[in-house]
């Protein structure tokens, strides 16, 4: 892979998990420990 590329990805990555810390956040305003639940539903459905 060329450098650039593996920059580029590194990036995505950060951006993503930036976006899913503020989304988790939301969620916590909105749902409080009820949210936590959900998503360990989701993710073991």
């Amino acid at each position: 892979m060329n450098q650039l590329y593996e920059i580029k990805l590194a990036m995505q990555i950060l951006q993503l998990d930036k976006l899913r810390d503020e989304l988790y956040e939301e969620l916590m305003k909105t749902m409080g420990s009820k949210g936590h639940e959900l998503l360990r539903k989701l993710q073991n459905a």
